[in-house]
């Protein structure tokens, strides 16, 4: 159980988010993630996280040159960093509004699953700006729910649904074992969709292949598929230009069922881990390449 200091702790890290959030407000959109994006590409290539991305990039690039890597990683930054300045003010992001700043293809896809009151598995990595495909399968109306690791501190993680639930996601699932799996198993049957990111390692997954090195990955989306009979809608998003952007909802993924439920389950997963390294390949500056993907070992050594 947490202490006293360590509530103040999380209390004054709420308020120091609270008062950059309240500064932010007078702005637009553009100004702040325009801000943000130069900020983050002056900052981040002087911390530690320069060199997991940069690790992570040329395991997926070799046979780029040191100077092209150089080029995505400082365009990589810059747009993480206006990730990060956008999220405060997702909520005035209205998806389907004239003079929209998102671009929606395969809109069709989330339409076939309301018309036949099914859910949908849909899944996706950390491209561009994440949230703002949330934005767009909530705004489609769309009865969906999705999944989260709830952050330390609990006063901030409220802050996140509450940001959420601005461009309107109200239903969440944690990311917590058996009754977090059971809850999107009934959503499932019930006619909802649920969404979830199966690009980040997971130490209790199964090893895939990514860009030809093994890396732990999460089975849910595909075992949850599988299950259910419900489909497999890949979704991607890139960041167009600035604080702009397209997001495609792919036709589902075809999925097997044989007597081998694991093999079934291996190829779902291989599947989505190919859509997520085409997309990246396309987009080489869209992903959250901060994050250790691979084996620690592979980061040590580089």
């Amino acid at each position: 159980m947490a202490n006293f200091s360590k509530h103040l702790k999380w209390r004054l890290e709420v308020l120091a988010y609270d008062i950059v959030r309240l500064l932010l407000l007078p702005f637009s959109f553009d100004a702040v993630s325009a801000f943000f994006g130069k900020a983050v590409g002056w900052i981040g290539p002087r911390t530690s996280k320069h060199h997991i991305a940069k690790t992570g990039m040329r395991i997926a690039f070799p046979d780029e040159s040191d100077e092209q890597i150089e080029k995505w990683l400082a365009e990589s930054w810059n747009r993480l960093g206006r990730t990060f300045g956008e999220f405060p003010l997702l909520g005035r992001v209205r998806v389907f509004d004239k003079n929209s700043r998102v671009e929606v293809v395969g809109l069709e896809h989330l339409e076939i699953l309301k018309r036949e009151n099914k859910g949908g598995v849909l899944v996706s990595g950390h491209f561009a700006n994440w949230e703002i495909m949330a934005a767009v399968f909530s705004q489609a109306e769309l009865p969906i729910r999705v999944t989260y690791r709830p952050t330390n501190n609990p006063y901030f993680d409220k802050r996140i649904r509450q940001q959420r639930a601005a461009y309107g996601i109200k239903l969440m699932v944690a990311k917590s074992g058996a009754k977090g799996a059971k809850e999107l198993i009934t959503a499932l049957r019930n006619g909802q969709s649920i969404a979830l990111l199966n690009d980040q390692k997971f130490d209790e997954g199964i090893e895939i292949p990514f860009f030809g090195v093994g890396a732990m990955t999460a089975p849910g989306p595909t075992r949850l598929a599988l299950q259910t009979g419900a489909p497999l809608i890949p979704m991607s998003i890139i960041r167009t230009q600035g604080a702009h952007f397209k997001v495609t909802i792919h036709a589902p993924l075809a999925l097997q069922k044989t007597e081998s439920r694991s093999a079934d389950i291996k190829n779902g997963v291989v599947k989505i881990t190919t859509f997520i390294e085409n997309h990246i390949r396309g987009n080489p500056t869209d992903w959250f390449w901060v994050h250790r993907r691979w084996p620690k070992e592979i980061y040590q050594r580089k």
